[in-house]
């Protein structure tokens, strides 16, 4: 998981394959979206940014409110699923 941290290009293809795998299996857009803020703090938390991108992507998380940070979710939800 490391390695896909490193580098954000790598990190937004990641997310979307994951996200398409997702849809796959019937999981709703609001489910994806709830999911990827509950990942997005599990980052901000326990994960220290590994490139610019990601150092950015956290200040902007963490001077969000809750509402900010899922609608950041679900932009990068967005992204991701465009990255694949």
């Amino acid at each position: 998981m490391s390695t896909v941290l490193k580098n954000f290009d790598n990190w937004k293809k990641f997310l979307g394959d994951r996200i398409k795998h997702a849809e796959k299996i019937g999981m709703s857009e609001e489910a994806i979206a709830n999911l990827a803020y509950e990942i997005g703090g599990f980052l901000d938390e326990k994960v220290d940014p590994q490139n610019e991108a990601n150092r950015t992507l956290k200040a902007i998380w963490d001077v969000g409110d809750e509402e900010e940070r899922k609608t950041i979710a679900r932009l990068m939800v967005k992204l991701s699923k465009q990255s694949s």
